[in-house]
């Protein structure tokens, strides 16, 4: 009777033993052939995307290459039609702040980040070597874009003419404020975009300015008598904004020579 329950033990202990093997061994045959785990592709964004725009966008875009190509760029403006403004309601301060030191505008109306993007990368800053790039993008994208999507296209600005404009410092200017009150909706996702655009300031290369108050009321509202229609420049803002950005042009070329007496 004790022999057969010793050779019983016996033999559950060995059934035991090869149940367990058989199943580590399932479990790791399960293991190996498993799928691995799925890694989510990286979002792309729109606004870090580079792409054209149609109809008489490109031949203003040929005819700022065209400008490049014949040299004697020392100063960029880098923008959508705030900047292209500085050819018209901004011209005569154009005329004697700027063109004195070789500035070239890079301003095209309704551009956002990523028709930027796709200019630099299709001629716009092809064989300069200018001293100072002034950008100033993103308020075309707060209609549909996150600040953060912004942000990210302007990035992509700034890592570009890294790349390929190695001697050139670079000002970066925060979008302006748009609409009449402080809580205008994209008057925020500019200023959220605006957080996170401070921080490509490097303290040597690259460098960010908000001149955004000086453009506003102590209230924060913005006057007609500055932007007409809450959004683009008058002469007496373009003088302001040269005035703000005066101090860093002056750090680059020096301050202007006194104008000749007539």
């Amino acid at each position: 009777m004790i022999r057969s329950l010793f050779a019983f033990s016996q033999s559950a202990l060995l059934g035991a033993l090869v149940l367990a093997t058989t199943s580590t061994g399932a479990f790791a045959q399960a293991t190996a052939t498993a799928d691995p785990p799925k890694v989510a592709a990286p979002k792309t964004s729109a606004s870090t995307t580079p792409v054209p725009r149609d109809g008489n966008w490109m031949k203003r875009h040929e005819s700022m290459n065209k400008r490049v190509a014949e040299g004697n760029v020392d100063l960029l403006f880098i923008g959508d039609s705030i900047t292209q403004g500085w050819e018209g309601a901004g011209r005569d301060v154009w005329k004697e702040r700027f063109a004195p030191r070789n500035a070239v505008n890079l301003g095209i109306g309704g551009d956002r980040t990523q028709h930027v993007l796709w200019r630099l990368e299709n001629g716009n800053i092809q064989g300069i070597k200018p001293k100072l790039a002034v950008l100033m993008i993103g308020t075309n994208n707060s209609g549909s874009d996150t600040s953060e999507a912004i942000a990210d296209g302007v990035k992509a600005i700034v890592e570009k003419l890294k790349t390929e404009l190695p001697e050139t410092k670079i000002l970066i200017l925060a979008i302006f404020p748009r609409g009449a009150t402080p809580d205008a909706p994209q008057r925020k996702v500019n200023e959220g975009a605006n957080a996170l655009i401070a921080k490509f300031a490097d303290g040597e290369r690259v460098e960010y300015l908000d001149i955004g108050p000086n453009f506003l009321e102590a209230d924060g509202t913005l006057s007609k008598e500055i932007m007409p229609d809450l959004l683009h420049l008058n002469p007496k803002s373009y003088a302001i904004w040269a005035d703000a950005i005066e101090p860093q042009l002056t750090k680059v070329f020096g301050p202007l020579p006194a104008a000749k007496a007539e």
